[in-house]
């Protein structure tokens, strides 16, 4: 279950690991995990796996060739790819010691791809790689282990590696490096929460916040994950919901307390993003 492999071209130590079929169908899955230290420069090889890799490069320096780009890695340096696509990975001369893990799950091709759209690239030096190194040398110990329900721990740990991730996917080519854009933008974001009872356009968040409307629009998907019109679309629905659950309002009497004046169209907005009709959502809870 533990083996230390040691090779010519490497020492590694690695599990491969089978989940149960619950686990293949509904949770995000262990594959694989381990650590190497490259005994000589050698060139690793995939494509068409059906897997997500995550690497960190401990020690040493190396390169990574993905979607026929070539990246430099060193100390700190992370990877988060795609194995559907070709790549591989080279140490150098200054050989490299890798943790690493593959990961699959139903929804993970949703996910990486929320995590490119918010500029998540293929390699990228996090400010601490401390944390993403525990969580794989957690992930390891795990699969390793007698849990009985180690598939909902390693689930629990792939979960926080990709929260990690995200927080991480920012492209810095994206980032705003004026202090005083990026407080614009969160004020944007706040004048939204406190009046989203109101009507609200984005000619008139334009003009109160002195902001080009089209850079506004981009902008503020990129810094927040989502369109003005999702973003507030959420914040009415959330405070929908509490007024559904919590008070005898009527839904049309729901909506307008929410800022959306037409039934019809809060119904619309509302089953858009829970999924179920205002009233529907009412009888559930």
């Amino acid at each position: 279950m533990d083996p230390l492999f040691q090779g010519s071209l490497v020492n590694a130590r690695r599990i491969i690991y089978t989940p149960s079929d619950f686990a293949k169908n509904n949770l995000l899955h262990l594959q694989e995990a381990g650590e190497l230290q490259a005994l000589k420069p050698h060139t690793s090889s995939r494509k068409g796996l059906v897997s997500y890799l995550f690497l960190v490069v401990l020690e040493g320096s190396g390169t990574v060739v993905y979607d026929g780009v070539s990246y430099e890695l060193s100390g700190g340096d992370c990877a988060f790819i795609d194995c559907r696509r070709e790549y591989s990975h080279r140490s150098s001369e200054d050989l490299w010691t890798l943790k690493w893990a593959h990961f699959y799950g139903p929804n993970m091709t949703g996910i990486y791809e929320k995590y490119v759209e918010r500029g998540g690239r293929p390699v990228f030096h996090p400010e601490n790689p401390g944390p993403c190194a525990e969580l794989l040398g957690q992930l390891y110990q795990i699969a390793g282990s007698a849990d009985y329900i180690r598939d909902m721990h390693i689930f629990e740990k792939i979960t926080s590696l990709l929260a990690f991730l995200m927080a991480e996917s920012w492209h810095p080519e994206l980032k705003i490096h004026t202090g005083s854009k990026r407080q614009s933008l969160q004020n944007v974001k706040d004048y939204l929460d406190r009046h989203y009872k109101e009507k609200i356009t984005l000619d008139e968040l334009s003009g109160r916040f002195f902001i080009n409307k089209f850079y506004l629009t981009r902008i503020f998907k990129e810094q927040f994950g989502a369109s003005i019109n999702s973003y507030l679309a959420q914040v009415r629905v959330t405070h929908a919901k509490q007024l559904l659950r919590f008070t005898d309002l009527t839904v049309e009497q729901v909506g307008r307390q929410c800022g959306i004046e037409e039934p019809a169209y809060f119904a619309r907005v509302f089953k858009k993003v829970e999924g179920v009709a205002p009233g529907e959502y009412r009888r559930m809870w």
